[in-house]
């Protein structure tokens, strides 16, 4: 039998001085879609993450809590690891820097470098920043302080921390007689470092401009990994921290069977401000010591707020297992991933995490499965028929923009562009549901002439839902089981490898009642419940009591609207028009500007107040709509005119639009 591939990916290790936010949660939650995926694809995988434990932050943390470093990380080391496993994190390993096994093989790191004369003694004098763990020089620090005189006294590091000057013995790595090699390796492994752009920093901000050696050791604290020839010196952070990628295979150890098996990596996955760490130092270091190297880092952007990165101080910290006790695990995860594009910084805001969750998940996602499974109980007595291709002249076009989405969907997920692979998924979801407005199921449904091509319907939905879900299994780790379950499909052949539209198994009895796998949720309630858990921690402050006040609000029965005569009716003109333009209207929280193709030359505009129900208006445009054509125009705001009136359905504060298929034509009556 073949050696099955293997695939290792790590995420870095974090370090334990707090409790993590989503910004964390996307790395972990980004590397174990890929190793979700390349488990999928039948390969043997090793997903690895972990806690750097050791520094003078730590032995400071611990101290003001009045307890032993060991201690306090192994608080915070269970806390992390139940954390990942509330989010169905599927990590192989969990590497901790005080693990005696990779405090041993640092040591081994650290005495062979010694010894072939990569590491020397020496002093070091420079501007340390603790809560970075990292020196800099002058020239590096974004702010800096004088005296009177001009004398440099203080500054504060590129990430905003304060630094201050030490001076002390130290080991150095001698980096700089590596810098010839390694810019030659970035040239003949363009793949080393991806995004390409990182590559350009790392040369242009690094190397070119003289790469200097590492202070490898410190003095001035122990909470460390102990020099052996030299004990009052501890190992610096970075040898530490980085070498746990081998050391938690085993290397050096008798038990090395992972590392010979797994290593060299296929991915390190790190946020680009530790990317020099890992694409200078760490290489460096790897073949100063006779190791191969990783094939490919990737520096992922951050996930920032409206008025930057993310900070106790300013109360603007998002933890994932707030959202995910209260919106499901699927929610974030699905968020993390779709929100961040490749190699950029993402931004998180309340209104698109409800977005996403209203419209991506419980209305494309959760509509689609809750029409198919309520039709194919109506019409086919609750069994999935047999897939015939054919019947409608809409089939060709669902399966083939099947086939585009896995072929791209595979492209994507090889190279970790996760949130562009789900975006194709959604391509798919969104042709399935055009698929039903198009075949009129309910129309088919009054000819018993019609009734293969209504069964062929159904089938061909509940294939591309077969699709979505699989494809949906690296992202969403609950979503998927819940759509086979519902659709009664037994979970067999869910591999992404050499999936095909039409391998839909037959006979397959969906549920009787499909409950929502995403339920809406109200905007402004929850999106004032996210902001008020930013600055209270997730507790039960005003803006949390009303939103369970308004989850647990009962329907009340609506009053009768009065009749009227059908002239009086006759009297309304409704057309469809297209939306070419929308904007927000400066100084009103409500108003959106719709610009409107409605079939006349001019076109027109209309005025709605729907700006909370939806925060991502932009994705109105190119959508068709009903609107109210022989309403008298109205000026509002003092300023603008509404020619109009779009038309929408309204219950329980929720609203949505009333969006027409796209071969609905501008300025066609609605009749």
């Amino acid at each position: 039998m073949a050696e099955k591939n293997t695939f290792y990916i790590t995420t870095p290790i974090y370090y334990p001085s707090g409790k993590l936010h989503i910004g964390n949660t996307y790395t972990t939650v980004l590397a174990d879609a890929a190793a979700r995926y390349h488990r999928l694809l039948n390969e043997d995988v090793y997903y690895l993450t972990g806690t750097d434990e050791h520094g003078l932050k730590i032995e400071q943390k611990a101290e003001k809590l009045n307890m032993t470093p060991k201690e306090y990380v192994d608080g915070m080391a269970a806390d992390i690891q139940k954390l990942w496993a509330a989010l169905d994190i599927t990590n192989d390993g969990f590497i901790r820097t005080t693990d005696e096994q990779h405090e041993k093989a640092v040591q081994k790191i650290f005495q062979q470098l010694l010894d072939q004369g990569d590491i020397y003694k020496g002093e070091y004098e420079g501007w340390y920043s603790v809560d970075d763990e990292e020196y800099f020089t002058e020239s590096q620090l974004a702010e800096v302080y004088r005296d009177e005189n001009g004398k440099v006294i203080g500054g504060k590091a590129p990430s905003g921390h304060e630094v201050e000057l030490v001076k002390e013995e130290s080991y150095f790595f001698a980096m700089s007689k590596y810098a010839d090699w390694l810019l030659e390796y970035y040239h003949t492994h363009p793949e080393f470092i991806q995004p390409e752009t990182r590559m350009n920093e790392m040369i242009n901000n690094f190397i070119k401009p003289g790469l200097e050696d590492l202070a490898v050791t410190r003095t001035a604290f122990s909470w460390g990994v102990p020099v052996p020839s030299d004990p009052k010196h501890v190992i610096y952070v970075w040898i530490d921290a980085l070498s746990n990628y081998i050391t938690a295979l085993g290397w050096s150890s008798e038990e090395d069977a992972l590392y010979q098996k797994f290593w060299p990596a296929n991915v390190h996955l790190v946020g680009k401000e530790i990317v020099r760490f890992h694409t200078i130092y760490w290489p460096i270091m790897l073949h100063a010591l006779g190791l191969p190297l990783p094939k490919t880092v990737i520096g992922h952007g951050w996930l920032t707020m409206r008025d930057g990165k993310m900070s106790k101080s300013k109360g603007n910290v998002v933890y994932p297992d707030v959202l995910a006790d209260r919106y499901g695990i699927d929610s974030v995860r699905y968020y993390l991933l779709r929100a961040m594009p490749f190699g950029n910084d993402g931004v998180f805001t309340p209104e698109d995490f409800v977005s996403k969750l209203n419209y991506d998940l419980a209305n494309d996602l959760g509509n689609l499965l809750n029409r198919t499974v309520a039709m194919i109980n109506k019409y086919e007595g609750g069994v999935i028929p047999e897939l015939q291709t054919g019947a409608t002249e809409f089939d060709a076009d669902l399966i083939k923009t099947a086939e585009d989405v896995i072929e791209a969907y595979n492209g994507y997920m090889e190279t970790l562009h996760v949130s562009d692979a789900l975006a194709e998924v959604w391509k798919l979801i969104a042709r399935a549901n055009k698929y039903i407005d198009e075949t009129t199921p309910w129309v088919l449904a009054k000819d018993e002439a019609q009734a293969a091509t209504l069964s062929s319907v159904m089938a061909h939905l509940a294939a591309a839902l077969r699709v979505a879900a699989i494809l949906l299994q690296p992202a969403l780790s609950q979503a998927p089981k819940q759509i086979f379950e519902q659709l009664g499909l037994a979970e067999t052949n869910l591999l992404i490898a050499d999936l095909k539209f039409t391998d839909l198994p037959t006979g397959g009895k969906v549920v009787a009642k499909g409950e929502p796998i995403f339920p809406r949720v109200d905007v402004e309630a929850e999106v004032e419940y996210i902001r008020d858990s930013m600055i209270g921690g997730g507790k039960e402050t005003a803006a949390v009591k009303k939103a369970k006040e308004a989850e647990a609000k009962v329907d009340e029965a609506q009053p009768v609207a009065e009749d009227i005569e059908f002239d009086e009716f006759e009297k309304v003109s409704m057309k469809v028009a297209e939306i070419l333009e929308v904007s927000e209207i400066e100084g009103s929280k409500k108003l959106l500007m719709f610009k409107l193709n409605d079939g006349t030359p001019n076109g027109r505009t209309i005025l709605s107040g729907i700006k909370a129900f939806y925060p991502e208006y932009q994705t109105l445009v190119g959508k068709k709509v009903i609107f109210v054509a022989n309403l008298k125009p109205r000026t509002m705001m003092k300023k603008y005119v509404s020619e109009g009136m779009i038309l929408s359905a309204e219950k329980d504060d929720k609203l949505v639009l009333t969006i027409l298929p796209d071969e609905a034509v501008p300025g066609a009556e609605i009749v």
